[in-house]
């Protein structure tokens, strides 16, 4: 090998330590390369461990489901025996027979079942389903609630174990008759215990070792409060358990007419951090979510009515997941939360929280003032303020004085184009100017023909200047005007006030209008005719047509064909949304109608055009900016020139 070769090679040597030496990690880039593979390793181990308890949960699921038959065939003794081996000291509550126990108020009926000790199903009272049916918002073995724990290497289901209670078989709470929807914000109902009742639910292993639910159920209230009572568990529990694991799951019921744009829509589950946002878990697919941080109430929520879990302070964490339906027609989807309960190891543990059950009326949920009221969805941050301040209090005025809904949205609508009606008015005008002007701009089309697009503009916008008139005059006030059409597209569809309620040949202005079934369905449109939403499109078309912005439209290629498809377009969108909406905007446009040949009559366009040719011969004002400018350039050529040195 040559002195070349071996200084070449000495060199690549030298080089590569030089490199590692210099990339060599930090001491905080380490620390921090091992933190992440910790928290990595962490993770996997949680997600192993959360798998193995799922597989343990399911195991003692089919090994209780098999082990009911075995009292039958086998004697007390025995059975006793195997039972302790799978559920240790709770082996005696994991035998017995189940029983049901309704209580009723003047809004619900609740039915409660000693196997849990949980809720069975609750209907509500006052509303009905689509079929005529009343509304259970849930109901049946396949509703899971209960706490899980480790007892004894053991995993505790509660709801497979049987609770005594004194509770009687019926209960009927009475009360004054106070008016629907003025119940009190959420809080222990201590004040007037003739109003309430208490029902107790007590899984005892031994004289002073027990687990507690206590539920109280008041008179004109959709709120349950519900209290979990521990006095004794610590010695029971795993030794170092900060939490309890409450299931809640469900399959939600449908209680509306099938349709794309209605309950299956609005079918979700939606959470709220401690002192934080509002939030929802994804939409029409399968999800899940880890709240990790503190959460104030979960709530499956559907078009009209929701259940919702609230607690006390807040809840440490929960796990979320939504399983929705496809083409299922009695089940919308199946919601499930995992929720933390503080276990603090103390001989007494107590945990408070309430439940709401009933329905998505924004002034009902608004008064218990935990922004329950957001799961009446309004529409987008730009809309929302529209519908909370000013719809739905005009909308709840009427209602006081009217019980007629096609009347209530007739002077709805009125009410909105009167106050709209100043920016209506101005757009008209701002149109007129620019039908006045029309000679003078085929004369500049016709100067600077296709070829001078910009030298065109420039010539068009200085017309505009020299008379005094704004091209975006007509634009902004109707841009002012579209949150109020947004809103109502929101407002409509989630209003329970409508659900129900028919008018003219609606049944119920909740839902769509139909008046004609088809054998077939069309894409977009549905198998159904709805009939206001035909109407709608109808008038949409002769006020386009009137509108004198159609008119105007000829300077932009293809702008007159747009304003007609869009009516079309939207006839095929709202076939399926609630006729409450399609006849608000057929109102709208048959007063938009009027109020063009109304504006007609008192805006004279010869006579705005002979102002217009009086602010074309005036000269041409400058603007301040301008002045200053022609001042600056002024002073300076009439200054000398400066001598160099």
């Amino acid at each position: 090998m040559d002195k070349k070769s071996i200084i070449g090679i000495v060199l690549i040597f030298a080089i590569l330590v030089v490199f590692s030496v210099i990339n060599r990690p930090s001491k905080e880039e380490i620390a921090e390369a091992k933190r992440v593979s910790d928290s990595i390793a962490q993770v996997e181990l949680e997600k192993a461990t959360r798998a193995k308890l799922q597989e343990e949960l399911q195991q003692n699921t089919q090994q209780q489901e098999l082990s009911q038959v075995a009292p039958e065939i086998q004697s007390e003794e025995s059975v006793l025996k195997e039972r302790e081996g799978k559920f240790g000291e709770f082996a005696k509550a994991s035998v017995g027979e189940e029983e049901f126990y309704t209580v009723e108020s003047n809004l619900y009926k609740i039915v409660f079942t000693n196997k849990g000790g949980r809720i069975y199903s609750i209907e509500l009272k006052g509303y009905s389903t689509n079929d005529s049916l009343p509304v259970v918002l849930f109901d049946g073995p396949a509703t899971k609630f209960g706490l899980n724990f480790f007892s004894n290497n053991k995993i505790i289901q509660t709801e497979q174990l049987y609770f005594s209670t004194d509770l009687s078989p019926n209960t009927t709470i009475s009360g004054p008759v106070v008016k629907k929807g003025n119940e009190g914000k959420i809080k222990k109902n201590e004040e007037n215990p003739g109003e309430s009742e208490t029902v107790s639910f007590k899984l005892e292993l031994e004289p002073g070792k027990f687990l507690e639910y206590v539920y109280t159920i008041s008179h004109n209230s959709y709120i349950v409060d519900f209290d979990i009572n521990m006095e004794g568990l610590n010695s029971v529990i795993a030794p170092n358990t900060a939490s309890l694991n409450l299931i809640w799951s469900y399959d939600l019921p449908r209680q509306e007419r099938i349709s794309k744009w209605g309950e299956d829509r609005y079918t979700e589950l939606n959470y709220k951090f401690y002192e934080g946002d509002v939030e929802k878990i994804r939409q029409g697919k399968a999800d899940k979510e880890d709240l990790s941080t503190r959460t104030q109430w979960i709530a499956f929520k559907q078009l009209f009515f929701n259940s919702t879990i609230i607690a006390d302070d807040y809840f440490s964490g929960a796990q979320i997941e939504s399983n929705p339906f496809e083409e299922n027609p009695d089940y919308l989807a199946n919601f499930k939360a995992d929720i933390a309960i503080p276990f603090t190891g103390s001989p007494r543990e107590n945990f408070g929280m309430s439940f709401y059950f009933g329905p998505n009326h924004y002034q009902t949920l608004k008064q218990y003032d935990i922004e329950l009221e957001r799961l009446v969805y309004l529409g987008y941050a730009i809309v929302r303020p529209v519908n909370k301040y000013i719809i739905i209090p005009v909308f709840n005025f009427l209602r006081k004085y009217l019980h007629n809904f096609g009347l209530i949205i007739l002077l709805l609508t009125i009410f909105i184009k009167t106050l709209v009606f100043p920016f209506t008015y101005k757009s008209y005008v701002s149109q007129a100017k620019m039908r006045a002007l029309k000679p003078e701009i085929d004369e500049i089309n016709e100067k600077y023909g296709k070829d001078k697009a910009m030298e065109k503009q420039q010539a068009t916008m200085a017309l505009y200047k020299r008379v005094g008139v704004s091209p975006m005059g007509g634009c902004l006030p109707m841009v002012f005007q579209m949150p109020i059409l947004f809103a109502m597209f929101f407002f409509f569809p989630t209003s329970i006030e409508l659900r129900h309620q028919s008018f003219l040949w609606a049944s119920d202005l909740s839902t769509y209008d139909s008046i004609l079934s088809l054998p077939f369905s069309i894409p977009m449109y549905g198998d159904h005719v709805s009939l206001f939403c035909l109407l709608m499109t109808v008038s949409t078309i002769i006020s386009t047509k009137l509108n004198p912005q159609t008119a105007n439209s000829s300077a932009m290629p293809g702008m007159q064909s747009m304003m007609y498809i869009m009516p079309i377009m939207f006839l095929f969108i709202l076939n399926s949304y609630p006729a409450g909406l399609s006849y608000y905007y057929l109102l709208a446009n048959l007063f938009t109608i009027g109020q063009t040949y109304l504006v007609r009559r008192f805006v004279d366009e010869d006579k705005i055009r002979a102002q217009l040719l009086m602010n074309k011969k005036k000269p041409m004002k400058k603007s301040g900016f301008q002045a200053r400018l022609e001042e600056m350039a002024k002073q300076r050529g009439t200054q000398p020139p400066k001598k160099r040195r």
